[in-house]
């Protein structure tokens, strides 16, 4: 597995996004399973493993530190907070009050069965908050040797700006693919190359779409996230098959699957950019890490941008709810 730099950090290109794996997209894997998974990741050379305090709640940093266990010093564990949750799991909005991320950074820490947070990301950012202040907790936590690096999550140009001079951000976490390309156009992207902040695409296949993992005539239970979320609806979904169609004529042409030819793209753009795809399927898994030695040429480059630019994409990346919660 080849390695890049998040700043001072370094990563596998690749990392894992562990979400899916208790969490989010329907029915999860059985423990075992799952731990088995994070097992096949680490041997197939992944080091970076994203999971954070509120995917299920709480369980999943849990199923992270237990499959992590045995590898704990050869692995990079990024987690997140953020969220108000109950000890029932409810949630109740945002918070990022110093004297609470002081807690429950205590509470992952016990989770993930470690001594030491390698990168810790504020999950959204809190308007209640000044950022000044949420980074010089980071800062506190860093010099007590509880956490390595400060990263943050869908975070704006401006807020991004005023955490890093408080205290050095690692890496931000935004959603970006072939998809969703906002942070080329919102200034999050040209930011991070100025400051040396690496940078990590979530939903780097556009949740299985970009894959072609899902049809229109894809049924989606309503467990599963996507079910909620505008661009998964039938009549959007059947449009944005055009994009995919686009790609499949780029994967064919290279032999090399639909996945693949995403992953690289996103690898192709910067060499601090390090995409954390997720999966249950360890068939999926060997795909998406095969993206690492697809070169893509000049020419395939432009024609992948010709066909996405030629093919507007349908509906929102997120439900209205969590698109407030964005670009703060």
């Amino acid at each position: 597995m080849k390695k890049r730099q998040l700043g001072s950090l370094e990563v596998s290109a690749l990392g894992y996004g562990c979400m899916g794996l208790d969490s989010t997209y329907g029915k999860p894997l059985e423990r075992a399973e799952a731990i088995k998974m994070i097992h096949a990741a680490v041997d197939r050379g992944v080091t970076f493993f994203d999971t954070a305090e509120v995917y299920g709640p709480f369980t999943n940093e849990e199923l992270v530190g237990d499959g992590l266990a045995p590898f704990r010093d050869k692995v990079v564990i990024a987690t997140k907070f953020g969220f108000g949750i109950n000890p029932d799991g409810t949630r109740y909005g945002l918070t990022s009050r110093p004297e609470h991320i002081l807690g429950v950074v205590e509470q992952s820490l016990k989770r993930l069965k470690t001594d030491v947070i390698d990168l810790y990301y504020q999950h959204r950012v809190d308007p209640a908050v000044p950022i000044e202040d949420v980074a010089g907790v980071l800062g506190q936590l860093i010099e007590q040797g509880k956490v390595k690096h400060y990263g943050l999550s869908e975070a704006s140009v401006g807020t991004i700006r005023r955490a890093h001079a408080v205290q050095p951000i690692t890496a931000v976490q935004n959603e970006y693919s072939l998809w969703t390309r906002n942070v080329e156009h919102n200034g999050v992207l040209a930011s991070c190359e100025e400051l040396g902040i690496g940078f990590v695409p979530w939903s780097p296949l556009g949740a299985g779409f970009l894959a072609g993992a899902i049809t229109a005539d894809t049924k989606l239970d309503s467990s599963d996230f996507r079910s909620n979320v505008p661009r998964f609806a039938p009549e959007a979904r059947e449009a944005n098959l055009a994009l995919v169609g686009a790609l499949k004529q780029v994967a064919e042409q290279k032999g090399v699957t639909l996945a693949q030819v995403a992953l690289a793209w996103l690898l192709a753009r910067k060499p601090w950019i390090a995409p954390i795809p997720g999966t249950t399927k360890l068939h999926r898994l060997e795909e998406n890490l095969g993206a690492v030695n697809v070169q893509l040429t000049v020419s395939d480059l432009n024609a992948i941008e010709g066909a996405v630019s030629s093919i507007p994409v349908q509906g929102e990346r997120l439900h209205k709810a969590a698109l407030e919660l964005v670009d703060r």
